[in-house]
């Protein structure tokens, strides 16, 4: 054998042992990032059952997870716990779709057209930076204690910083684009869709990721104090009821599912969104 084949040969045998290296590495990422919740969350049990321990800390205070499991037990035997979290998801669906459909052409406009942003644009910000909870109590008023109440807080608290994001989206679209429209004859419609949604998708997937936290505070704040038996129980209604008992088990335990059910919508439908966008960008 020729010392030019040892040489492709020993190559060979190096490209092999890269590629069997990079294939642990990766998927020795892949399980630490799909173990890190879990990490997390035991980690922090770890920490609240110390601090309960060594600072004698009384349950009426802040009771031990143990506890808490046991509220998040008993309210599953009773059938809140379901009812409680589907209501309340089901909402947060129903006002963040809603939302969609309503900041959409709203970011399209005030993107494309700088007269109508200087009028409204203000307006938008300033909404955006109002909390929502302060729009309850005039829903209330408008609405009285009914299912329109909730969504239109969800709505006030969602759709500005939806259509912000498709705003800043649309800024950074490369002016030779929307040349590029004008050029091909492209008509409103044709532009919006195949140019200006698409280049502005970076910008519009962070808005819509920001809407979707708004809109899931916004039905928090409004099922606290929007407390009816026509609207049913929903998660924020479960933690009032923990307040009123003073049961402290209930009130983290429905806070818990609060973050829970947030955590999961980061996790399984805008995590693998943003990635596959920013892969497809070559930005990961």
């Amino acid at each position: 054998m020729h010392n030019s084949d040892f040489r492709s040969l020993e190559s060979g045998l190096d490209a092999l042992d890269t590629r069997h290296t990079e294939g642990k590495k990766h998927l020795g990422t892949l399980v630490l990032k799909a173990l890190s919740p879990l990490i997390a969350v035991v980690g922090l049990i770890v920490i609240w059952q110390l601090s309960i321990k060594i600072f004698s800390i009384e349950s009426y205070i802040l009771p031990t997870p143990l506890d808490v499991a046991h509220a998040i037990e008993q309210q599953w035997r009773l059938g809140n716990l379901q009812e409680a979290v589907f209501r309340s998801f089901l909402r947060g669906i129903e006002g963040f779709l809603l939302a969609i459909v309503i900041a959409t052409p709203v970011g399209i406009i005030l993107g494309l057209n700088k007269y109508a942003r200087t009028v409204f644009g203000p307006i938008l910000l300033g909404l955006q930076q109002l909390p929502s909870v302060a729009w309850v109590p005039a829903a209330i008023i408008w609405f009285g204690l009914s299912p329109a109440t909730i969504y239109a807080v969800i709505l006030l608290g969602s759709v500005p910083s939806i259509a912000n994001g498709l705003i800043s989206g649309i800024d950074q679209i490369p002016p030779i684009y929307l040349k590029l429209a004008t050029v091909l004859r492209a008509n409103r419609w044709q532009k919006i869709r195949h140019i200006v949604l698409p280049a502005a998708w970076t910008g519009y997937l962070a808005g819509l990721e920001q809407g979707w936290a708004f809109a899931w505070r916004s039905l928090m704040a409004a099922e606290l104090i929007a407390i009816s038996p026509a609207l049913g129980l929903g998660i924020g209604q479960l933690l009032d009821v923990g307040r009123q008992l003073g049961d402290m088990s209930l009130v983290i335990a429905s806070i818990f599912m609060i973050m829970l059910i947030g955590v999961l919508v980061e996790k399984v439908f805008f995590s693998p969104i943003r990635n596959r966008t920013l892969r497809k960008r070559g930005l990961l």
